[in-house]
């Protein structure tokens, strides 16, 4: 199970890394126009929608980033197919068509299907992708159906196992996310406890796209509470409305960017240039916008140890900040940007004080991280790999990957032995059917830094930062 997480922790890679600079473009704007958000500015709106262009996409890009990612092949169809299968279930879970399947008016249906186009929908949707193109991208058809056959079958499975998803779905997901409104509403009246509760499961539940759920109950007008509206509106009472809010200023403006270096320093030496570019980009959305999802979709599948330990201490800040009564809120999302707006409004109290608590908890954050992933050997970014593999392939000539791919995939029994190969950062992931006819010698000869044999089938042959243009060339040689 820790494997196929972690499995799907690097496909989402991918996608993750094209976040920050969206999060920032929209910050940036934001700040700009705080109020109109781009109506009062040309220059705003440019920026706002520019980032929103992909921040609101996010599911989208993880269900064409996951296909792609734990296909057992890196084939557009693969991708095509991840796509397909978001289409599908967003398509017929939408409001308008559950309406009509349910035969009742719009109005009616019940709230969960309009938050159906979420994260986790987006990684399910990958992930039934790349189950679809592993089993039967390699189906041949008879010659009547002869065009349909192999990857083009793919995206017409895809589809159809959506439709079976779809129809859980249709009765899973209101189940759960009525349940989890109906919860919001019973910790709503345990003052700094019910606050700790809910920054908790917030955290918790964000994966699964179910925070939408409890965010509604507090941040708006479901229960009465509606602590966002009534901030910003000064409605409410000084050092209690915005109880919400305050406590994920510390978190996402200094606990999670201090998580990012943490990573940072457990990475392996030959892996620290990749992963500070993402971990910096990462640290400042989270810092600046508050923007969280590419420091927290780094980590939360490759190390979920890690992302309950988040979950507890963002729990912790709300509880604290709703104790003490320090008070600030957010219209976008609790990074530098709302605070600074924030903290000049009449509910606001005390707000430099979450300062202060956020540099406590940059500590906790950085000694915790740090902690655990030594203690429990957590496979972070930077740290999948078992050996320090900085060198480059040792061949020369223009070539050099072409013939250095097709002697390793030689050297591991070709088409007859080799089921799947995927890479990572510095390795091929090999699945094979025979170990017995991998011929290492023959793959360390072409000068890689090493091979691990990990499992009965799977092996892995060390190639080095360059490994991305190793696993093309391979890809070529298996069609």
């Amino acid at each position: 199970m820790m494997k196929y997480l972690q499995r799907i922790g690097r496909s989402l890679m991918l996608p993750v890394a094209v976040l920050p600079a969206a999060a920032i473009l929209m910050g940036i704007g934001y700040w700009i126009d705080p109020s109109g958000w781009g109506a009062d500015s040309p220059i705003a709106a440019f920026l706002i929608k520019a980032g929103a262009s992909i921040i609101d996409n996010m599911a989208i890009l993880f269900a064409v980033g996951v296909a792609l990612g734990m296909a057992k092949a890196k084939d557009g169809s693969a991708a095509l197919s991840g796509l397909v299968a978001y289409l599908v279930i967003t398509t017929l879970l939408s409001t308008d068509s559950v309406a009509l399947l349910q035969a009742i008016d719009k109005e009616a249906v019940n709230p969960a299907f309009e938050k159906i186009g979420n994260q986790f929908v987006g990684i399910l949707s990958g992930v039934v992708a790349a189950s679809m193109y592993n089993r039967f991208s390699s189906v041949k058809l008879p010659d009547a159906l002869a065009f349909f056959s192999g990857k083009r079958l793919v995206p017409i499975m895809s589809a159809m196992a959506m439709l079976v998803v779809s129809g859980l779905m249709l009765f899973v997901w209101p189940v759960i996310y009525t349940a989890l409104v109906s919860f919001g509403k019973e910790i709503s009246g345990l003052g700094f406890t019910g606050a700790g509760l809910y920054g908790f499961f917030n955290r918790l539940l964000i994966p699964t796209g179910l925070h939408h759920a409890l965010n509604s109950v507090f941040w708006f007008d479901v229960a009465g509470i509606n602590d966002i509206g009534n901030f910003w509106s000064g409605t409410g009472e000084k050092g209690v409305t915005g109880m919400y809010q305050a406590g994920f200023f510390p978190v996402m403006m200094f606990g999670l960017p201090a998580a990012g270096l943490a990573i940072y320093h457990a990475a392996k030496p030959g892996k620290k240039k990749q992963v500070a570019s993402l971990m910096l980009a990462a640290g400042f959305a989270s810092f600046f916008t508050g923007v969280t999802e590419p420091l927290e979709f780094a980590f939360m599948f490759v190390a979920p140890a890690l992302y309950v330990a988040h979950a507890v201490l963002t729990g912790l800040s709300l509880a604290i900040a709703s104790f003490f009564h320090w008070t600030a809120g957010f219209g976008f999302s609790a990074g530098f940007v709302d605070f600074v707006l924030s903290s000049r409004l009449p509910l606001a109290n005390l707000p430099y004080m979450l300062l202060i608590q956020g540099v406590v908890f940059a500590f906790l954050y950085y000694f915790l991280f740090r902690f655990m992933i030594a203690k429990f050997n957590l496979m972070t970014p930077g740290r999948e790999e078992e050996g320090e593999v900085e060198n480059s392939p040792t061949l020369t000539g223009e070539d050099k990957f072409a013939v250095m791919a097709a002697e390793i995939y030689a050297g591991l029994g070709g088409d007859e032995n080799v089921t799947s190969v995927e890479n990572c950062i510095t390795r091929l992931r090999v699945e094979v059917k025979d170990m017995e006819a991998v011929d290492k010698e023959r793959i360390k000869a072409t000068g890689v830094p090493g091979i691990h044999v990990v499992g009965e089938n799977s092996v892995h042959v060390i190639v080095g930062t360059s490994v991305q243009f190793v696993a093309d060339e391979i890809e070529r040689i298996r069609g």
